[in-house]
């Protein structure tokens, strides 16, 4: 079949396949020389590693300080994606049928986290905080607000997204006619309707959350060690345990992406019964 294709069609194809080999070699070989560094005995003096072992993950997975910092990072991420559908799900349902013109002004508001440098948020939440009667500097609750604040655009636009998926108009108008209040509207009826995204913005917080380090690190330091803050202290003495660290963190990041997939690949289905519904 091949042989029916002109010369310039087969270039083009040709060109493409270089193109996307490329890519993936410039994706995947940092990928396979970390896990191939955190498995060495020594890889200093050749092109390939000499010998290979698992006693560099044995090692650092069976320190305590490894698991306190992944339970510290999990409960940080999952603390942050629970804040982040109490304050942002009503909001924007609230914004999308209520204020549908403060739309624009929304999506300004929601880029700016990107603008702002970890330093300056920072210090403008220390600056903001401090003259709170309880202590709320330097503690794990500060954090998940700073993560809130970087993870909005995530979790916002995917909840926009499900909202203008379906039809809130019509399915409010159907519950009340039904005798649902305001809260029993949004409750039982639009989030089981915009669940793929839910999901979708829940696993973005997540995984950002997961693997971020420097408002971790300005905000609460040692204090309260996240799983980055551990990773960054063993390149300091040992880069193989720190290979193996960075392995571990890009599996959980790949687990969420997948996770990511599924949801997407099962939100047709959810905006079929939406729109029964």
């Amino acid at each position: 079949m091949s042989q029916n294709l002109s010369p310039k069609v087969r270039a083009g194809l040709s060109f493409r396949a270089i193109t996307i080999g490329l890519f993936l070699a410039f994706m995947i070989l940092p990928v396979v020389a970390t896990a191939l560094f955190s498995v060495s005995i020594r890889w200093d003096r050749s092109i390939l590693p000499e010998g290979l072992t698992f006693d560099w993950w044995i090692k650092v997975t069976s320190e305590r300080g490894f698991q306190r910092s992944l339970t510290n990072s999990l409960t940080i991420s999952l603390s942050t994606v629970l804040a982040s559908l109490a304050l942002i799900a009503p909001t924007a349902f609230w914004v999308h049928t209520r204020v549908p013109r403060a739309k624009p002004l929304m999506e300004v508001l929601v880029i700016l986290p990107f603008g702002f440098p970890a330093v300056v948020l920072a210090l403008g939440l220390v600056r903001l905080y401090s003259p709170l009667p309880i202590a709320v500097v330097n503690t794990p609750a500060m954090l998940v607000a700073a993560y809130v604040v970087i993870t909005l655009p995530f979790m916002y636009r995917a909840i926009m997204n499900g909202l203008e998926a379906i039809d809130t108009a019509a399915l409010s108008n159907a519950a009340r006619s039904l005798g649902a209040n305001d809260v029993q509207i949004f409750l039982k009826v639009i989030l089981p309707n915009i669940r793929g995204g839910l999901v979708s913005g829940s696993l973005l917080v997540f995984s950002a959350a997961f693997a971020e380090f420097a408002l971790a690190n300005l905000l609460v330091g040692t204090r309260l060690k996240t799983f980055p803050i551990y990773l960054v202290e063993f390149t300091r003495f040992d880069a193989r345990q720190a290979s193996a660290l960075a392995l571990i963190s890009f599996s959980a990041a790949w687990l969420v992406s997948m996770a990511l997939l599924s949801s997407s690949a099962r939100r047709p289905s959810t905006r079929g019964s939406s729109a029964t519904a």
